[in-house]
């Protein structure tokens, strides 16, 4: 293989433009499947409380005589319990001349920054919600912390030897959980977690777990339509993804979260819980001190668990 001699090529050519696309690619998951799903409310302080009630426990020996007298009892109390709003936020310095400069990909850094920090925040706030974190009044010196969910849920669940429920909210959680032995999640600590939602009187819809177990729920017996039917002769196709996994007590959605621990898996009705804003997203253009434009994305955000009965969690799983 020779060229022909004499001939000129790209190697010596000066001044050929370069080929960048106009197109910037980015791989960074950026779903949050918990925030999605759940309620959204507004507070007016940065401690927001709630009350919880329940029914008193069935009687299966109410029967009263004729003409009988009545007998009072007295009512119980309903729960207050609350939790904290807290800051994220993201920050953004640019210089004018990056600003103004023609650039590949997108007109504006600063539109471009803002929109890639809108996501990261938003990743924040979904890893925060689902930790295992216990809420802090702050002070001049401490943030504000809001009480993940892990915290709340403390009466449906499975979990692993030396593991342990956090404590009751007094009145926010002020109790971690604490984490167990390990073992492999199976589908008995499934329909067990199921049923005692269930059996408090939750409607469990959705089954939220990490990518590993993800694939292990696929593998449930439980899991509707693994098989899609083909028409005509052509063969079944197998599908590996589980979308649905049909319980006892009713078809529960298996959603992916990649900002959740492995070691969890949550049972949710997603009526039972909401994310509370004290102030929504907001975008602020801070004072310029010299050739640059800063600006501040920022939220002030709380978890609300209307009522914990109706939630459960499989802990502990590897």
């Amino acid at each position: 293989m020779a060229i022909v001699a004499g001939t000129f090529t790209t190697y010596a050519t000066k001044g050929i433009r370069e080929e960048l696309s106009d197109v910037i690619y980015r791989i960074t998951p950026t779903d949050t499947p918990f925030m999605s799903n759940a309620g959204k409310g507004s507070v007016d302080n940065t401690f927001f409380e709630w009350q919880q009630d329940s029914l008193a426990a069935v009687d299966g020996a109410n029967a009263k005589l004729e003409g009988d007298d009545a007998s009072f009892t007295t009512p119980a109390a309903t729960t207050r319990v609350g939790n904290y709003a807290m800051i994220s936020n993201k920050t953004l310095v640019v210089s004018g001349t990056d600003e103004r400069v023609k650039k590949a990909g997108r007109k504006s850094e600063i539109a471009y920054q803002m929109a890639k920090r809108s996501s990261e925040i938003k990743r924040d706030m979904e890893t925060i919600l689902l930790a295992n974190a216990i809420g802090n009044a702050g002070a001049a010196g401490t943030a504000r912390v809001t009480a993940g969910l892990l915290a709340w849920i403390r009466t449906n669940t499975d979990k692993g030897a030396t593991g342990a429920d956090p404590a009751a909210p007094n009145p926010y959680p002020q109790g971690l959980r604490t984490d167990g032995t390990q073992r492999a999640f199976t589908e008995t600590i499934l329909k067990n977690v199921v049923q005692l939602a269930w059996a408090a009187g939750g409607s469990p819809s959705t089954l939220m777990v990490n990518g590993p177990q993800k694939q292990v729920v696929s593998g449930f017996s439980g899991i509707a339509q693994i098989r899609h039917m083909a028409e005509g002769q052509k063969p079944a196709s197998i599908i590996g993804a589980a979308d649905v996994y049909v319980s006892d007590f009713g078809a529960i959605s298996v959603v992916p979260n990649r900002f959740q621990r492995n070691r969890d898996a949550f049972v949710l009705d997603f009526d039972l819980v909401e994310v509370d804003y004290l102030r929504p997203f907001q975008t602020i253009e801070l004072a310029k001190t010299g050739d640059a434009e800063k600006r501040l994305l920022q939220v002030e955000y709380g978890l609300r668990v209307k009522h914990e009965g109706g939630l459960a969690l499989a802990a502990d799983l590897t």
